[in-house]
């Protein structure tokens, strides 16, 4: 990855928790759990090179996609196009739901898209593998936005290397870095040195 671009997959992992994106893309730490193993098995059988055109859709599996003007690069698992439209598609290992941060991860690309294909992106989804259904990303002006705000901030973090406060919510329990992270350790700790 080129030094001053950021990775499409990190709008993610930031949306979902600022340390652990910290933690993953600026400290270099990652651990497997049960989910992301179920992830990677995922993208392993997704990102077949090649093409297949079905029909008027033509599909293009695990192209690389990438902005000069946001500094995002990255790989797409999907790139679908229709009478030149394009979409694109993330997978997840999960089941539908609002997930603002697959969204993002999605606008990111579909910014990635417009630059590279000279075309306006206005649709692309999200395929969830647990309940094998797509669910539609509607890349609107406020979705853009976040996605913009996200780079951003990203970008702050990289530029400065200042460290996001780890903070626990109920995604900590499926996070394969809570045990390196501890919130609620931490949390306990302040507490305890507040009361002294």
């Amino acid at each position: 990855m080129e030094n001053d671009f950021i990775s499409i997959a990190s709008l993610n992992h930031y949306a979902y928790c600022p340390h652990r994106f910290w933690r993953m893309f600026c400290a270099s730490e990652f651990t497997d759990n049960q989910y992301t193993i179920d992830g990677t098995t995922l993208h392993d059988r997704v990102h077949t090179v090649g093409d297949l055109n079905l029909g008027e859709t033509w599909q293009i599996r695990a192209i690389y996609l990438k902005s000069e003007q946001y500094k995002l690069i990255g790989k797409a698992d999907l790139i679908e196009a229709e009478n030149g439209t394009f979409y694109p598609v993330e997978y997840k290992r999960g089941k539908k739901g609002e997930w603002l941060n697959d969204e993002l991860q999605v606008v990111a690309q579909a910014l990635c898209l417009e630059e590279m294909t000279g075309t306006n992106v206005h649709t692309g989804y999200v395929y969830y593998a647990q309940t094998h259904q797509r669910q539609e990303v509607d890349i609107n002006s406020s979705l853009r936005q976040s996605a913009i705000e996200t780079i951003k901030a990203i970008q702050e973090i990289i530029n400065t290397g200042k460290t996001p406060k780890a903070e626990y919510s109920k995604k900590c329990k499926g996070c394969s870095l809570n045990s390196a992270c501890m919130p609620t350790a931490r949390d306990k700790i302040n507490r305890y040195q507040e009361e002294k």
